[in-house]
């Protein structure tokens, strides 16, 4: 096993959708000459910026952000992917004698980076996933979770009823392995992470997060949500996909399918980002090694000082 090597420093952002990530990485980037590596599995599709609260040029305010604008709507984009290239920014950054940033609320990619997890390359069949696809399609997505609750009750606990794609992937796991993939997960995170992460997750109040996240979902539609996915059906992107079936797209694809009223559509936006949110807060609580700020921007100066002390130890 490796250690940790202790020069290769990297500050990891996490945090609830609407949390104040993203202006708080930058902030930071500006005082620890910094740069940003998002960590947000909608961010990496081109053409999708106002649902995915992609950061302008001018939010970003000169530093640079990385895993941005990376694939198209309709290509295939893994966790896996995710790790790889991730690494390399981090790699490429720190040969530059500059701090990566990792900012996001994608746990499962935040996961991958500070625990090292491994990834099996062999395992892929398509003729189970199209029958696990058509079982979903026909009883409904919580038939598929069931069949996982039986053979790995413990990946089922942690994957969305809805998430078909990462239920009918341990399944797959289980089925050609005999072993369920939260044991595989276990084995991969033997080895020791490549860097020494320091993790932080934003915290706001729970009512004034989620009067953050309403205001959001009105500030994108002014901005343009509406015509944004019209524009991406327009460009022959499949309402099915996986990137058009992220909160913000789904439910105005149904509005404009007519098999949603435009209120019903944006009450259910904003209820499901809110309990997206809430999932999101209780997987950041499980990794035992992250400190709490409270993200309110008054304490932001109080915020980076934390940081910054942290870094004059650990460095």
């Amino acid at each position: 096993m490796n250690a940790i090597d202790k020069n290769k420093t990297v500050v990891v952002i996490a945090g609830p959708t609407a949390s104040g990530k993203t202006e708080f990485a930058v902030n930071l980037a500006q005082t620890i000459n910094g740069e940003v590596i998002s960590a947000d599995s909608m961010q990496i599709y081109r053409y999708m910026d106002i649902g995915t609260a992609k950061p302008s040029k001018e939010e970003m305010m000169g530093i640079v952000h990385h895993m941005i604008d990376i694939v198209d709507p309709d290509e295939d984009y893994s966790v896996a992917l995710y790790k790889n290239m991730a690494e390399n920014c981090i790699e490429d950054i720190i040969s530059r004698g500059k701090i990566p940033i990792i900012a996001g609320g994608t746990g499962l990619y935040i996961n991958s980076l500070i625990y090292n997890i491994k990834f099996s390359k062999t395992i892929k069949n398509e003729e189970f996933r199209k029958k696990m696809n058509d079982i979903a399609a026909s009883e409904g997505p919580e038939v598929l979770h069931s069949m996982l609750q039986k053979v790995d009750p413990e990946s089922a606990s942690k994957i969305h009823c809805n998430n078909i794609k990462r239920v009918i992937r341990a399944l797959e796991v289980y089925e050609f392995t005999n072993k369920p993939m939260s044991q595989h997960q276990k084995k991969s995170r033997m080895e020791p992470p490549k860097y020494n992460y320091l993790v932080y997750v934003l915290n706001r109040d729970r009512g004034a997060l989620y009067d953050r996240i309403d205001k959001r979902v009105d500030k994108m539609l002014k901005m343009g949500l509406v015509e944004e996915v019209r524009k991406l059906l327009d460009m022959g992107y499949k309402p099915d996909s996986t990137a058009l079936q992220g909160l913000g797209y789904k439910e105005i694809i149904y509005y404009l399918k007519n098999e949603l009223s435009f209120e019903e559509a944006i009450h259910i936006l904003k209820r499901d980002t809110r309990h997206y949110a809430k999932r999101q807060i209780t997987w950041f609580k499980a990794i035992k090694e992250a400190t709490w700020l409270t993200s309110e921007y008054i304490n932001l100066e109080k915020n980076i000082k934390v940081i910054h002390e942290d870094l004059e130890t650990s460095m």
